[in-house]
């Protein structure tokens, strides 16, 4: 068992991770917008703590307060992404469709080359040599594993509450929302902004666990990965997004004996999820229990 830990440590770390970004995705879908805005959060969390681990006006207050800088790291991120998010979200969301996708593609396109020009942020090269918090990478589950617990709370309770219903009739039909009297903006920027809430912590917390952070981490195929993980693993259930972290991550260490091969089988499977699981994984287990128990049924 401890060789496996030590092992796949760094990947299951990585698995909990990724799940946390596909959940910043799956947020603003539960209003029915695509949203491909979270990365950029993502990465300018990571900054953040990037820059607030290792800048050498901070010192002393790094010093005085150990462990705890970290905590306050995330705060940061959390606040600067709020506000962020409420300043992009209100004029943005009026958007629709592709429209919205795009606008959200740039901004996270923004703010990668604003990073990029930054001097405090390393340029292109980026910032190295981030304290870390824990010796171990898989010690950093005590990190996103309570996170990814409470977005998955969050997510699950807010089917079962009054906004949280409101929230997704809108995605059901938005004109329909609106013509009961839903202020619909409003329930579009909430869940918007509590992904880039989420994501802009995930950042945070993953600059020490990387212990390196540059413009990369912000690019357009990460957007994308974010957003594969939600689709394969099912949009409909915030289960989803776990699943289709812990497949995609996963994947191409499980296939690395393949070596240069490998790449073109996780395409494959990529095709051949989005072809015959259109409702992702948990969508096809859910229809299998429901058959399942209709034969049940049937034969009782």
């Amino acid at each position: 068992m401890d060789v496996f830990f030590s092992s796949y440590g760094f990947l299951l770390a990585m698995v909990v991770q990724q799940a946390l970004l596909g959940l910043s995705v799956y947020y603003p879908l539960l209003a029915g917008q695509l949203s491909l805005a979270s990365i950029g959060f993502y990465s300018l969390g990571g900054y953040v703590a990037a820059i607030m681990g290792t800048h050498p006006a901070l010192a002393a207050l790094r010093e005085s307060l150990g462990f705890w800088m970290f905590p306050l790291e995330w705060l940061c991120a959390l606040v600067l992404s709020i506000i962020l998010g409420l300043a992009v979200g209100l004029p943005v969301l009026r958007l629709r469709g592709i429209y919205l996708a795009l606008a959200t593609i740039a901004f996270a396109q923004v703010v990668n080359v604003t990073v990029l020009n930054m001097p405090i942020a390393g340029g292109a090269v980026g910032i190295f040599a981030i304290p870390q918090a824990f010796d171990s990478r898989l010690a950093y589950l005590f990190f996103f594993g309570p996170l990814l617990v409470l977005a998955l709370a969050v997510a699950f309770r807010l089917e079962r509450i009054g906004p949280g219903r409101v929230i997704l009739s809108i995605r059901e039909d938005e004109l329909a929302a609106a013509a009961m009297g839903v202020p619909t903006t409003y329930y579009k920027v909430l869940p918007f902004v509590w992904g880039c809430a989420l994501a802009g912590v995930t950042g945070a917390m993953s600059a020490p666990f990387l212990n390196t952070w540059n413009a990369r981490q912000g690019t357009f195929d990460a957007s994308v990965a974010c957003l594969a993980y939600v689709l394969i693993g099912g949009a409909r259930s915030p289960w989803g997004p776990v699943f289709g972290a812990a497949l995609l991550v996963s994947l191409p260490e499980v296939l690395r004996p393949l070596r240069d091969s490998r790449m073109i089988l996780n395409g494959v499977v990529l095709v051949l999820a989005c072809v015959y699981l259109p409702r992702g994984i948990v969508g096809a287990f859910s229809s299998l229990s429901r058959r399942m128990r209709g034969v049940k049924e049937a034969a009782s």
